[in-house]
C-alpha cells in the first residue's frame, strides 16, 4: 500500500482544498473528511452541495458513484462471515479501492484455517490503516491550507495514475483485460449521463461480457488425421 499512498495523498490534498473553497465551512469539510472517507462520492457531491441542489439529489449522485462498493462487499463475504457483525462493519467502512485491489491480489481465496485467516485479516487491516492514513491526513491539510494550494495543481490526477498502475498489474489473464477494456470504453461512451451513471454502465456492460465469454465454449484446433 505503501507504494500507491503519494498518488493517494495527492488526492486527497486535493478533495480538501476543493472542500474549503466549495464554500463548506471548517467544520462541515473536516466532518465530511473523517465520516464519509470516499474520495469519488465526495468530489461528485461536492459542487452539488455548493450548487445547493436538493439532499434527494446529493444521495442518489453518492450512491451510484459508490456502487463498486457492492460488488466488492460480495466478494469479501467470504472471508469476513466469521466475524461478529460489528467487526465486518468497521471493516467495510475502512475498505476502500486500492485495500480492496491489493487484498483480493495477495489473497485471491478465502481459506478456512485460522492461522490464514489471521494472516489476511492483519494485511486487511493494515492496508485500510495505510489507505485511511494516506487520505485523511492530506484532506485534512488541504481544509488548512486550502488558500495556498490552488486547483489548478491538478494533483488528484496522480491518484488515478496510481489506480491505473494497480490496474494494469491485475490484467494478468486476457478475460481480465478484456473486462478493464469493455468498463472503459462504456465509461466513456456514457460520459454524458448525469449522476455519475456511467460508472454504473461500465460496471453492468463489463460484467455481462464476461459472463458471455465464460459461457462460450472453448474450441481447441483439431490434430491433423483426426477423423473428427
Amino acid at each position: 500500500m505503501a507504494s500507491v499512498a503519494p498518488g493517494l495523498a495527492a488526492w486527497g490534498l486535493m478533495t480538501g482544498v476543493a472542500m474549503a473553497k466549495s464554500g463548506m465551512s471548517g467544520f462541515e469539510a473536516v466532518l465530511m473528511t473523517l465520516l464519509v472517507f470516499a474520495g469519488s462520492s465526495q468530489l461528485a457531491a461536492i459542487p452539488l452541495l455548493a450548487a445547493g441542489a436538493p439532499m434527494w439529489v446529493i444521495l442518489a449522485t453518492s450512491f451510484c458513484v459508490n456502487l463498486r462498493f457492492i460488488v466488492f462487499s460480495a466478494h469479501l463475504r467470504a472471508y469476513l462471515m466469521h466475524q461478529p457483525l460489528w467487526r465486518r462493519l468497521v471493516s467495510g467502512f475502512f475498505t476502500a479501492d486500492l485495500s480492496y485491489v491489493l487484498f483480493t491480489k495477495r489473497y485471491p481465496h478465502p481459506s478456512d484455517e485460522a492461522l490464514t485467516r489471521r494472516a489476511q485479516e492483519a494485511y486487511l487491516a493494515g492496508n485500510a490503516a495505510m489507505s485511511w492514513s494516506a487520505w485523511v491526513g492530506p484532506s485534512l491539510l488541504g481544509i488548512v491550507l486550502a488558500h495556498s494550494i490552488p486547483l489548478s495543481w491538478g494533483l488528484g490526477f496522480a491518484a488515478i495514475l496510481a489506480l491505473l498502475g494497480i490496474l494494469c498489474s491485475l490484467a494478468t489473464t486476457r478475460l481480465r483485460a478484456v473486462s478493464a477494456g469493455v468498463a472503459g470504453a462504456a465509461a466513456v461512451a456514457a460520459f454524458a449521463l448525469p449522476l455519475k451513471l456511467n460508472i454504473l454502465v461500465a460496471i453492468a456492460a463489463a460484467v455481462a461480457v464476461c459472463l458471455m465469454l465464460e459461457k462460450m465454449p472453448q474450441h481447441r484446433p483439431e490434430h491433423a488425421g483426426n477423423p473428427d
